[in-house]
């Protein structure tokens, strides 16, 4: 795959995802855990980089969205699904969704919107995805008792990229390879031409060590499980509740996430407990064993019978006077009985038989008071425990390494399965909690489509020479400040350009926004909230929100530059407008306006336009333009009602003209003041 090639990708960038095992399959998959490990890369880029991917592979572009509201209403739309995913990594994998114009991406979602209606988000399930994350790789990891040797530079240098996590040295001969086993437990040897070599100390000539990373730093390996086995013990759960097929015996890997301890290394071995014990309490053991010694010779030595009191024997012995040839005729018994006493006890406390001889030589038979522990017998002692204690940890580091190694592919594969389920999930939550249906795609003649997506057929224009682009049965918005449950459902179909009328607070703008909503959905190839839906597939979506107030000469004059932009571009547009005429005097607007419809109407686009105006500007139009109405039925207690679904063809009355006509009709003066106001609205 040519990365450059990706939109957003220079060549730094590409070097950097090159740095993954599989940047290819991230990217195919939208992945975006997997391309934020790359070094530099933040999720929100990694998410990005996914999209564009996504893109390039389509045959797609990012001009869908073209205005501010639009793409606010892209985020609302995306919101809708990412809170009802339970972890992070879904809700970044669902931003690669976005609104396409490409039918092959939208049969693509479609399909994937498909298997995940299959799925059944359960409070147990999601209880069990909140403990699942993205696997990481260990960091920081040292492993001090072992070192890779070897006597070439360029193998040196490889050696230190492939081996990060022990030291890496340069020898000349095998003298240097000798040294090196006097420092480490075990040295690995790179080099072929040192086989057979006799030296002393736990020396491994690996040639081909490169390929067995596993079995040179197993630490590597049981990092990785150890620091993952939250992860991994929840997306086994996942697994079991959800009924997905696992990508290994999850049993298997229980017992091996069991085997280890929170820091990599291995529980449960008696002999390596024991000698991790006879390390760590040597110093104490020896000192012990020398107060045992000495209280059995003080007490022999002060019940001795001799010419000076024992008492005052104790008193010069203490001060240094010699006593060897008195505790070899005298004390001879004595002395051999508190020498046997201290061996004993430092072989009880350290408790490795393996090791007696050792221990013995920790104390020695010669005669002196106070006895004292044999320093550089100690010293070699200690050294064999570390060695014999390291040994024993590598032996069963590599075994347990051993086992695990098969699982380490499929345990991403665990995971990965895991978050992908969060995120249809989530799709399959967002289309249960808002009653969501398929939309139903008509390619119009001319339309250019590359291909087709699911749930698509082709039609032509209809009869009256306009497009068809969108109809909507029994849609309800969820962006609305109330619960859905309560939301009124809408009918509404667009037909080339239209105006929409209607009292103020009667829905026009949601009218507008659920439009805008179901397209962005469905071209993100998501179901929509409504019982029905069939659109055309846009190349682009214009949304001009309402200004707030009229605009100065040089705003009102970027905005006309926005429209003359937008009637001049090709594609199949979907254009939504919220009252335009705010933006400079009534007069002019409704005659502005008129003629941004006329140029619409030409190209065929899809357009509905929010106004109060509504009459001024189909008068100023010279075709006959399409007026909708969001009829109020009346006043209740001073609230007005309203039919939420616009009326085609029909101007809807003011709420002014509502108002006069309630007080007309409750005064009941034929002719009076009220009706002849009335009579002005008609």
């Amino acid at each position: 795959m040519d990365l450059e090639a990706i939109q957003g990708v220079g060549s730094k960038t590409a070097d950097r995802l090159r740095q993954l095992d599989d940047a290819e399959r991230a990217l195919e998959a939208g992945d975006v855990a997997a391309l934020a490990r790359a070094p530099g890369i933040t999720e929100g880029t990694a998410a990005r980089i996914a999209r564009n991917a996504i893109r390039q592979r389509h045959g797609d572009t990012e001009d869908f969205l073209r205005t501010d509201r639009a793409r606010e209403l892209y985020g609302e739309a995306l919101s809708l699904v990412q809170e009802r995913a339970v972890t992070e990594y879904a809700r970044k994998r669902l931003e690669t969704f976005y609104p396409s114009a490409s039918a092959s991406r939208i049969a693509e979602v479609q399909a994937f919107v498909e298997a995940a209606a299959e799925h059944d988000p359960t409070p147990e399930v999601r209880e069990a995805l909140a403990g699942v994350e993205p696997l990481t790789e260990p960091r920081d990891l040292r492993v001090r008792d072992r070192c890779v040797a070897t006597g070439d530079a360029e193998t040196y240098a490889r050696a230190e990229a492939a081996f990060p996590e022990v030291s890496v040295e340069l020898v000349e001969d095998a003298t240097g390879i000798g040294e090196l086993a006097r420092g480490y437990s075990t040295v690995v040897v790179l080099d072929e031409r040192f086989a057979g070599l006799d030296i002393d100390g736990d020396v491994r000539v690996l040639p081909d060590a490169f390929d067995r990373v596993d079995e040179v730093v197993p630490e590597r390996l049981l990092r990785f499980f150890a620091d993952n086995r939250e992860r991994l013990a929840a997306a086994a759960t996942v697994h079991e509740r959800a009924g997905l097929d696992p990508a290994c015996d999850l049993d298997v890997l229980r017992d091996g996430l069991e085997r280890l301890t929170d820091d990599g290394t291995v529980k449960g071995d008696a002999d390596l407990h024991r000698l991790r014990d006879a390390v760590d309490d040597l110093d104490v053991a020896v000192s012990t064993a020398e107060s045992v010694a000495n209280d059995r010779l003080r007490e022999a030595i002060q019940s001795q019978d001799v010419t000076i009191e024992g008492a005052d024997l104790l008193s010069l012995v203490e001060q240094g006077a010699r006593v060897d040839s008195l505790l070899e005729t005298e004390l001879a018994d004595e002395f051999d009985a508190a020498i046997a006493a201290a061996r004993d006890h430092l072989a009880d406390a350290l408790a490795v038989p393996d090791y007696d001889d050792l221990v013995e030589q920790a104390f020695v038979e010669e005669p002196t008071f106070p006895v004292e522990h044999q320093e550089e017998a100690v010293n070699r002692l200690r050294r064999e425990l570390k060695a014999a204690r390291d040994r024993r940890a590598a032996t069963l580091k590599a075994t347990l390494a051993a086992d695990l190694a098969d699982l380490r592919d499929p345990a991403g594969t665990l995971v990965r399965a895991a978050l992908d389920l969060d995120v249809e999930l989530a799709v399959a939550r967002y289309a249960a909690d808002f009653d969501c249906t398929v939309p139903e795609f008509v390619e119009r003649d001319g339309d250019g489509a590359e291909g087709t997506s699911a749930g698509s057929r082709t039609a032509s224009r209809s009869g009256d020479g306009t497009d068809a682009g969108l109809v909507v049965e029994g849609g309800r918005s969820p962006l609305l400040d109330v619960d859905f449950e309560e939301v009124d459902p809408v009918d509404y179909g667009v037909e080339g350009v239209a105006l929409l009328s209607g009292v103020n607070s009667g829905g026009k703008t949601s009218t507008i926004d659920l439009v805008g909503l179901v397209v962005v959905l469905a071209q993100m190839g998501l179901p929509v909230p409504a019982e029905r839906v069939e659109l055309r597939r846009f190349d682009a979506l214009h949304y001009q929100a309402k200004s707030q107030g009229t605009l100065d000469a040089g705003a009102f004059e970027a905005t006309l530059r926005e429209f003359g932009d937008l009637v001049e571009g090709p594609g199949v547009r979907l254009v939504l407008v919220d009252e335009l005429e705010s933006i400079t005097e009534p007069g002019a607007s409704a005659r502005i306006i008129a003629g941004i419809l006329e140029s619409l109407h030409e190209q065929r686009a899809t357009a509905v336009f929010v106004s109060h105006l509504a009459g001024e500007i189909r008068d100023a139009t010279e075709f006959d333009v399409q007026v909708d109405g969001i009829e109020a039925v009346g006043l209740v207690d001073g609230e007005l009602q309203v039919n939420r679904s616009p009326v085609k063809g029909r101007l809807a009355r003011s709420t002014p003209e509502l108002i006069v006509e309630k007080l007309a009709d409750d005064a009941g003066d034929g002719d009076g003041f009220y009706r002849r106001l009335l009579a002005k609205f008609e």
